[in-house]
């Protein structure tokens, strides 16, 4: 069969390009068509490097020539990224690079309540099982729980000199190493204080801490999308965002937001991926059963609709909030479902780090403008 190149832009036309809002062809993405018999060779020029996005918009057009028109079609797609230059603002403020951090994983949540420390805690003890080094930084200035999930409540940061400068050394828990704002105040005093006071207080144990040679930092912010978010990403260069959420239609309405901050024009950080915690129930004494309480795959069904991968899901288990509670986070639980829920998760995490440094170029911390927010309007 000799396939028709009309045929086959018309049928491009259905697809959308991810960010754009315009098709294919109307984008202007699809550069040219060629067809040999039943053969057809795609050239694409995408805008966005992001590895998943290449091989979804590979899928599509395969998918839908296959489908719209001739099913047994030969087809072959050659991508190029051609990534615009953004201009530089004169009133963009940078953030600066911390020397021996190789990766910063910023752990976030569109609602409190979906377990997000819990993750991130999990996500820290099982990279450091797996030889990497490691440092936490709990940036919920409000509700630090750190200390208690690594059994180091009572632990202070020492002063020790390091090329002639005071610095805080953080405190060392299963080979992970931790700063939290927990360490400074007392377990029931509440942390009361606007933005910029806990702005300066997270850049100190930013910047003047010894973390040493860290393979990865994760970043444990506060929930929602707030100042605390954008003084972190304004500080520091991050790798990647990864976003935790239950299945049940209110987080994930939330979490959908925490994505569209990472992934906004004045932020452009990107996404990891979506880990979905309290997945189902599987009881005790019923190890084959699974009872979906909040849902089934809601976070599955966000990340295909957002376009960013799913990294994992979390059974909901007794035992995960107990060892949070006791300070051994459930992921060190030797043989045990957890322990290998857990290395999954960990192993699509720094896979998708690899993915993400490989194709797009080393991070810088965001621009943000000192007008970011404002707008003059005249009366």
């Amino acid at each position: 069969m000799k396939l028709d190149r009309k045929e086959i832009l018309k049928a491009l036309e259905t697809i959308t390009v991810a960010g754009e809002g315009k098709n294919m062809v109307e984008s202007g993405a699809v550069k040219n068509v060629i067809t040999f018999g039943d053969e057809v060779v795609v050239d694409l020029v995408l805008a966005t490097p992001a590895l998943h996005i290449k091989k979804r918009a590979e899928v599509d057009i395969i998918k839908v020539i296959h489908e719209k028109v001739y099913e047994k079609a030969k087809v072959k797609v050659n991508i190029k990224v051609e990534a615009p230059e953004k201009p530089e603002n004169p009133n963009s403020i940078r953030g600066k690079q911390i020397p021996g951090i190789s990766n910063i994983i910023a752990v976030a949540s569109g609602k409190g309540g979906v377990g997000k420390s819990t993750i991130t805690a999990n996500l820290a003890v099982t990279l450091a099982k797996m030889g990497f080094k490691v440092g936490v930084l709990d940036a919920d200035i409000y509700g630090p729980s750190m200390p208690i999930m690594f059994d180091v409540e009572n632990s202070k940061p020492v002063s020790i000199e390091v090329d002639g400068k005071s610095k805080m050394q953080p405190v060392s828990s299963y080979g992970v190493e931790i700063l939290s704002i927990g360490f400074f105040t007392k377990p029931d005093q509440a942390v009361i204080w606007r933005g910029p006071m806990a702005a300066k207080a997270l850049n100190q144990m930013i910047f003047d801490a010894n973390w040493g040679e860290l393979d990865f930092m994760l970043i444990d912010l506060p929930p929602g999308t707030g100042d605390i978010h954008l003084s972190i990403m304004q500080s520091l260069p991050i790798t990647g965002a990864v976003v935790v959420s239950t299945p049940q239609a209110v987080a994930l309405a939330d979490a959908k937001k925490g994505v569209s901050m990472f992934l906004s024009e004045s932020i452009n950080v990107p996404v990891l991926g979506i880990i979905e915690n309290m997945a189902y129930f599987t009881p005790e004494e019923l190890p084959e059963n699974k009872y979906y309480i909040f849902g089934k795959e809601g976070a599955k069904n966000l990340a295909a609709d957002l376009q960013v991968p799913l990294l994992g899901e979390v059974p909901l288990v007794q035992s995960i909030r107990e060892a949070g509670d006791y300070g051994r986070p459930a992921a060190l639980q030797t043989a045990s479902v957890l322990e290998s829920v857990f290395e999954t998760i960990t192993r699509n995490v720094v896979q998708e780090t690899v993915n993400r440094n490989e194709t797009l170029p080393p991070t810088e911390a965001i621009k943000i403008t000192t007008m970011a927010g404002c707008s003059a309007v005249k009366k």
